[in-house]
C-alpha cells in the first residue's frame, strides 16, 4: 500500500511527534509513505478570510503535483485541517467550471494544471479501510493493557463531509484502541469542538470549550487525537481550562499510543514533547513498553504548568 504523503505546515513543526510517529506507524503496518515533492502550506484556517480563490489554490497546487508526478497515488493527510483543505478543493471546484479555471490560471504560472482526479484520504480513513484493526493488532508487541483511552477526533475530518465516519457517532479510533490492548473510555466529547482559532482571537470562549472537554475525560489516562489543532489546545492551555472546571488529562496523538504498542523506540515515540505527561501515564507506560525516566523538574502534582508552553519543550 502506497500513499502520496502530505504532512502539512505543523507537522513540521508544534506537531513534529505526530508526523515521526505517523511515518514509522505506517512503515511498521506495511504502508509505505511518500512525501509529495515541493509541498507546499495547504492555507490551513488562515487563507479563507483573505482570498477565497487562494483559498482553493494553495491546496490545489498540491493536488496537481500528485496528479502529475504521482500519478494513481492517493493522498494521505494525517492533520485534520490539511485534510479538509484538500477534500475541499475536490468536492467544490470539481464541477465550478469558473472557479476551476480561475485555479487553474493560478497554477499555470509554476507549470501546473489541476484536473480533479485525486482522492484524499486522512490517516483514519486510511487505517480504518486499508489496514484494519486486525493487521493492527497483529504487531503489538507491548500492549497498553489497562490504559483507558478517550478517543477524539474533533470537528474537521467529520464535518462538513463525513467520508469514513459518523459525525454523530465517531468509532474509526476505537478498534485501533482496543488492538493496542487498551480501553475506550467513554464520554460524550470525542466530536465537540475544541474553540480551534477562536483560542487566538476569542480566548475565553475556546477554554471553556476545552474545559468541558477535559471534564468528561475525568477518569481516563489519556486523550487520544489525530489534529494537531486540537492537541495544542487541549494540552497547551490545560492548565487554564483546568480553572474553569476541567480535568488534567494527557492528550496524546494516536499514532503516539500506537508507537508504544508496536515497540517504537522511545525517540521515534518522542513523548518528551508532550507536555502534559502525568507520573500515572508516566508509570502505565514504564510497565508496558519502556521505562520512562521522572522528569528532571517537577511541574505539580498534574504535569500541568500555568502558563501555555512552546511545544516541543521537554517534560519528561
Amino acid at each position: 500500500m502506497r500513499y502520496a504523503y502530505y504532512p502539512g505546515c505543523s507537522l513540521m513543526e508544534s506537531a513534529r511527534e505526530f508526523d515521526v510517529t505517523t511515518r514509522a506507524v505506517m512503515e511498521r503496518l506495511g504502508c509505505e509513505l511518500i512525501e509529495i515533492p515541493d509541498w507546499t502550506c495547504c492555507g490551513a484556517s488562515a487563507a479563507e478570510p483573505v482570498s477565497r480563490l487562494m483559498n482553493y489554490a494553495l491546496p490545489a497546487r498540491n493536488l496537481a503535483i500528485v496528479e502529475q508526478e504521482m500519478e494513481g497515488l492517493d493522498v494521505l493527510a494525517p492533520c485534520s485541517a490539511c485534510y479538509l483543505n484538500l477534500l475541499k478543493v475536490n468536492r467544490e471546484v470539481v464541477g465550478d467550471r469558473h472557479l476551476h479555471g480561475q485555479v487553474n490560471e493560478v497554477l499555470a504560472a509554476s507549470g501546473l494544471h489541476y484536473r480533479g482526479d485525486v482522492t484524499v484520504r486522512h490517516l483514519l480513513d486510511v487505517l480504518k479501510t486499508d489496514v484494519g484493526a486486525k493487521i493492527a493488532e497483529q504487531k503489538v508487541t507491548d500492549g497498553l493493557k489497562g490504559m483507558k483511552i478517550a478517543p477524539y477526533y474533533g470537528c474537521q475530518i467529520l464535518r462538513p463531509y463525513p467520508v469514513f465516519d459518523e459525525p454523530g457517532n465517531p468509532t474509526s479510533m476505537e478498534p485501533f484502541i482496543r488492538a493496542m490492548g487498551g480501553e475506550v473510555f467513554e464520554w460524550r466529547m470525542g466530536n465537540r469542538c475544541c474553540g480551534a482559532s477562536l483560542m487566538m482571537g476569542h480566548p475565553e470562549v475556546a477554554i471553556e470549550s476545552v474545559a468541558a472537554i477535559l471534564a468528561d475525560a475525568e477518569g481516563a489516562d489519556a486523550i487520544a487525537t489525530v489534529c494537531p489543532l486540537c492537541q495544542m489546545n487541549l494540552e497547551a492551555y490545560q492548565a487554564r481550562a483546568v480553572k474553569e472546571g476541567g480535568k488534567p488529562v494527557p492528550v496524546l496523538y494516536l499514532t503516539q499510543l500506537m508507537g508504544l504498542a508496536l515497540g517504537l523506540d522511545r525517540e521515534t515515540v518522542q513523548l518528551e514533547k508532550n507536555l502534559t505527561m502525568t507520573a500515572k501515564v508516566r508509570e502505565d507506560m514504564a510497565t508496558r513498553a519502556w521505562a520512562m525516566p521522572e522528569p528532571e523538574t517537577g511541574t505539580g502534582a498534574a504535569g500541568v504548568t500555568d502558563q501555555p508552553q512552546e511545544k516541543g519543550a521537554s517534560h519528561v
